[in-house]
């Protein structure tokens, strides 16, 4: 349950401003179809994060040592830093062609935006820290739907009235918390 829980509220928090839910914004304000579009991103998180979950889970069973738990400790540190980083989407994103449909373009572009996302490698150094590859994927999903369901149905509106700047902090706070805390216990000290 810790890390069905922790998951969601990590990925809630570092999603929001994010260049996924950015690109959630554009393609609802675009294709004024939100369901197809909350069903892309669905089936696009889904498949993305169990792979970054699998994919972190597995390392940590194989690299189970301390210098391991060190460096997923130091990974939480790093997302707190990268946090404070506004994101952009790059403009020619908005002036390709739906060739697909809405649900196919919004599954096809929300799984290669995510690749190498902040929320991707959150759920990688979630799956290395919990091993739980569904329970990761569930709430790392989850806590996408949470941030990027809204800005699919208010779109331009959610950014003007959510300060992303205050999101940011508490979201970088959070990974802090958590890194400082895999670190002490690494060390010993908690």
């Amino acid at each position: 349950m810790e890390a069905l829980l922790t998951s969601t509220a990590i990925v809630a928090l570092a999603e929001i401003g994010d260049k996924t839910q950015l690109l959630a914004i554009l393609l609802a304000t675009r294709f004024k179809r939100p369901w197809p579009i909350v069903a892309g991103i669905l089936v696009a998180t889904l498949v993305n994060h169990f792979l970054a979950a699998l994919l972190g889970s597995e390392v940590a069973s194989v690299l189970d040592g301390q210098w391991f738990r060190y460096g997923v400790a130091i990974s939480f540190l790093a997302m707190a830093a990268w946090t404070l980083v506004p994101d952009k989407l790059d403009d020619e994103e908005d002036h390709k062609p739906a060739r697909f449909g809405v649900f196919v373009t919004t599954a096809i572009a929300f799984f290669l935006v995510e690749m190498g996302d902040k929320t991707q490698i959150a759920t990688i150094a979630l799956g290395a820290r919990f091993h739980e590859a569904l329970w990761v994927t569930a709430g790392t999903t989850l806590g996408m739907m949470l941030a990027n369901v809204p800005a699919v149905f208010l779109g331009n509106e959610l950014i003007r009235r959510v300060p992303l700047h205050v999101v940011r902090w508490i979201t970088a706070a959070l990974f802090a918390v958590i890194g400082a805390w895999l670190l002490l216990q690494t060390a010993g000290l908690a």
